[in-house]
């Protein structure tokens, strides 16, 4: 994978390490062929001028911005750079400015402490705030209302009736979709009678930084030189390579061995994250091993040195997804110390966490089987989600048949009859049940109700599972409930579902159970079914194997776009601001229609999902994170990437799992997963066929779920013949 990204990166490469720098002193002659060049005055490690000396300029620099002034011919250029950034301002004296007021020189100056004629405030952080063009300065390429991210934004307040750039809080995929707000900052401008160009930030931090998109950094950039450069000369060329990347280039050849070379570095990512919880010996202690469990993700949020936040969050979902990648590298990768690491977080969150104590582990109360949602927190630990303990069973299922072990059935058996028993009668169970609410209903008054909950994201998971459990089993009533309620979902098939963060991804999620009930009942309608969906997925899917977001109907939505600026970053929200923004999701909608995708095909051979398999495949690899710099990232996947630009980019408004995030389960678990049953050339239906599950049902289903109660409630008319293993 990396022999094609070196090739391409050779010249960049010579030119950045073999810039000839002349020492920073004020000692310099004044060099004749500067007034054709710029100055910098700067590190010789700032992120601009090692662009610009890689694009084949060797400028001059100084450490003292009076002594640049000084030697600088009449008419030139200089930059006076922010090297304190974001701890200092930059620090000017008057006696600076007047200098080069009296040569005529042009002025670009970062993150001031003062200006001339000008009061600048005390430097403040802007956390949800967005850069913004707010003129014409930058020419047709870069028009009013685009948005770019400056990450760790940090900016000295000046009152300006006039700015190219602004900091303000704008809703938008690309553009500011409402226009700018009442409230802004400048970020560039001009000061009135002076050849003086003012950032009241780090703009020349934009490698470190992370600063994106890069088409638009590109002519920020072109445009300040051309400024700031001699008349008569050109302003020099830029070159640089982004500190965060995708790993291949859209049309470069992928290597040999590209997709188990992804696995590996997919599962690198888990220890260069540091997801693994550590002992309180903290850096000093031993390598985890997955004994004191792992942690939710890292956050969008980007601080100014380009490393991000992280959720210590230790979820049930998350924590077993990323012990089923450990045991995919265990068997694929023959790591074997994965395997352990594998099986010591199941068991943390099995058997040595709260997940499953308490109320959870009564066999009176009415959540007894069911798994926390999380055990970090009382608002985690008192939730119990449906689609994310279908999830964990899922990679519970997966890890105990990679690692051979099945001390895990009985909790999975208890799972599944304790959701069963929480859903209606046809089959619908609700986006949560909280141990509260258990604590008040029996849960015979949710086995016999009418719920209809027509949101793909939040109940088909549980039926694939309870499909699974009745090929294990032979039980009617995990058929009976699982189709009754696919039925009835695919009868409003898509505009009357209800949608998260977007359509897409709930078109996604069908595709499990759909290609799952045609493995337990093949039958025309049923393929019919599972048909539907995938043509909508495939109707989203673009020539480079990328899945385009969709919005629905938005009084369908629960988490829609931001309805005006101010609701930017405060809720959950999708990537895009209207359909044709050209994102994926791979938080949401790809991961697992790249799921679904693989059981598909498994379960019908059919050669346009076989290929649409194949093509999304070579998209994430091509899309993973390459990041020698920050291992924190290294080897991961981003919830979104941009495909025209091939880069990632999308609306940050979620307020936690933004453009940037990379969520350790539904993420990465998921794709390092799929794309190792790939190698193997299993899915997970037959994975985990052989389980021995079965031999636990006869006893839990009599205490769980006894005749008396079943009877009590009529089964609707999609009960079918039992079809389970003799």
């Amino acid at each position: 994978m990396r022999h094609s990204r070196l090739k391409r990166c050779v010249p960049f490469l010579v030119a950045w390490t073999t810039i000839a720098l002349l020492p920073a002193s004020s000692s310099h002659a004044a060099d004749s062929g500067a007034a054709g060049r710029l100055i910098f005055v700067c590190r010789p490690d700032n992120d601009l001028f090692r662009a610009v000396a890689a694009g084949g300029t060797n400028s001059l620099r100084f450490d003292d911005a009076a002594a640049a002034i000084e030697r600088a011919p009449a008419g030139a250029g200089v930059l006076i750079l922010a090297d304190g950034y974001p701890q200092q301002v930059t620090e000017i004296p008057a006696r600076v400015f007047a200098a080069a007021e009296a040569k005529s020189i042009r002025l670009f100056v970062e993150y001031p402490g003062a200006l001339p004629g000008l009061t600048v405030g005390t430097p403040k952080p802007m956390r949800f705030a967005r850069v913004v063009i707010a003129s014409d300065f930058f020419g047709e390429k870069l028009k009013k209302l685009r948005i770019l991210a400056v990450h760790g934004l940090q900016l000295a307040p000046v009152n300006v009736e006039r700015s190219h750039m602004v900091a303000a809080r704008v809703a938008g995929f690309d553009h500011a979709v409402y226009g700018l707000p009442a409230e802004t900052a400048p970020i560039l401008f001009q000061i009135p009678n002076r050849n003086v160009l003012v950032a009241t930030t780090k703009l020349s931090h934009f490698v470190t930084g992370r600063y994106a998109p890069q088409d638009a950094w590109r002519e920020i950039w072109r445009s300040i030189l051309a400024w700031a450069t001699p008349a008569g000369s050109e302003p020099p060329p830029l070159r640089w390579t982004p500190a965060v990347r995708a790993a291949y280039d859209r049309q470069a050849p992928l290597a040999p061995g590209h997709q188990r070379e992804a696995i590996r570095r997919g599962r690198q990512w888990f220890d260069g994250s540091k997801m693994l919880v550590r002992s309180s010996g903290g850096e000093d202690a031993a390598s985890p091993d997955g004994s004191l469990g792992s942690m939710e993700a890292v956050l969008s949020h980007i601080r100014h040195d380009g490393s991000q936040t992280i959720s210590s969050a230790l979820r049930g979902d998350c924590i077993t997804e990323t012990a089923m990648a450990h045991a995919f590298s265990s068997r694929l990768l023959q790591q074997d110390a994965d395997a352990r690491i594998a099986k010591n977080l199941v068991d943390f969150y099995l058997f040595e966490s709260p997940a499953r104590k308490k109320e959870r582990g009564d066999p009176n109360h009415s959540a007894y089987g069911l798994i926390a949602w999380g055990v970090s927190s009382e608002a985690l630990l008192v939730a119990n989600y449906g689609d994310d303990n279908a999830r964990l069973m899922l990679a519970v299922l997966a890890t105990a048949a990679l690692t051979g072990d099945d001390r895990w059935d009985e909790a999975m058996m208890m799972c599944l009859l304790g959701n069963l028993r929480t859903a209606g009668r046809y089959g619908f169970r609700g986006g949560r049940i909280d141990v509260p609410q258990l604590n008040q209903r029996p849960w015979q008054s949710y086995f016999a109700g009418k719920i209809i909950n027509r949101a793909p994201h939040y109940e088909c998971y549980l039926w694939a599972c309870y499909l699974w459990a009745y090929e294990q089993t032979g039980w009617p009533l995990f058929l009976n409930r699982a189709e009754t309620g696919l039925r009835m979902m695919m009868d409003e098939y898509p505009d009357g579902w209800r949608w998260t963060n977007g359509l897409a991804q709930e078109k996604a999620r069908m595709l499990l159970p759909l290609a799952w009930l045609v493995r337990v009942k093949d039958t025309s309608a049923n393929r019919a079914m599972l048909r539907k969906v995938i043509d909508g997925v495939l109707a989203l899917q673009q020539p480079c194997g990328a899945i385009r977001e969709e919005l629905g109907d938005r009084k369908m939505g629960r988490y829609p776009p931001p309805r005006d600026n101010a609701s930017y970053g405060t809720a959950e929200a999708p990537l895009i601001a209207e359909n044709g923004d050209p994102v994926s999701d791979l938080l949401y909608t790809t991961n697992f229609a790249f799921l679904g995708l693989r059981e598909a095909a498994a379960a019908t051979g059919d050669p346009d999902i076989v290929e649409a398999e194949n093509r999304l495949a070579k998209f994430l690899c091509r899309i993973q994170i390459d990041s020698p710099t920050l291992p924190q990232v290294d080897g991961g996947w981003f919830r979104a990437f941009d495909f025209n630009r091939w880069e990632h980019w999308g609306s940050n408004a979620d307020a936690g799992w933004g453009a940037w995030s990379i969520e350790s389960g539904w993420t990465q678990g998921w794709i390092v997963a799929v794309l190792a049953m790939r190698e193997m050339e299993t899915s997970l239906w037959d994975l985990t066929k052989e389980s021995r599950i079965e031999r636990h049902f006869p006893r839990l289903r009599a205490q769980m779920i006894p005749d008396d109660a079943v009877d009590l409630v009529r089964l609707p008319s999609a009960t079918a013949t039992p079809q389970g293993k003799p």
